[in-house]
């Protein structure tokens, strides 16, 4: 079996997937061979709960009425899953397991994540997922304010 075929099988399988030795472009490529919608959530610049789920809110384009907290990704995720036809695929993006304000919550999301891939395969879809961990961000500079997350500062 060529990795192409490998790594179609793993996310055919669904639940937690292992792609780290593959670049994001690929497995996008392979999950929408394999009839996934494919999304990269970027949490690079989350410090928070609320802002790695406004993250899965702004790559998934889910409905304003998101509630913003984990039944409702829960909730959100399995109808974005029934809604396709096959299934779904998400890379989360440097999720920053290792701040602290973060270690419990990404546990947390990788539960509801894994519940999703349970409920997906309860209704003949697939949810598979990847989680890239990034450890903790960097200290931010004494007298320099860390980059907000919507990634615009004020001009100073």
């Amino acid at each position: 079996m060529n990795p192409a075929q490998s790594l179609q099988k793993k996310l055919q399988k669904g639940g937690l997937i292992d792609v780290s030795a593959v670049s994001s472009d690929e497995v996008i490529a392979a999950a929408n061979g394999v009839g996934l919608t494919a999304f990269v959530v970027n949490c690079d610049r989350a410090r928070s709960r609320s802002a790695v789920l406004r993250a899965v809110v702004k790559a998934v384009d889910f409905p304003e009425f998101f509630g913003g907290n984990l039944d409702a990704l829960y909730d959100c995720l399995c109808d974005t899953v029934l809604d396709q036809k096959t299934g779904l695929f998400l890379w989360f993006h440097n999720l920053h397991s290792g701040d602290p304000a973060l270690a419990d919550d990404s546990k947390a999301i990788q539960g509801v994540c894994a519940d999703v891939a349970s409920f997906a395969s309860n209704n003949d879809r697939c949810f598979a997922y990847f989680i890239e961990h990034a450890g903790k961000h960097k200290d931010p500079e004494p007298g320099i304010a860390p980059e907000p997350y919507s990634g615009s500062r004020a001009p100073e």
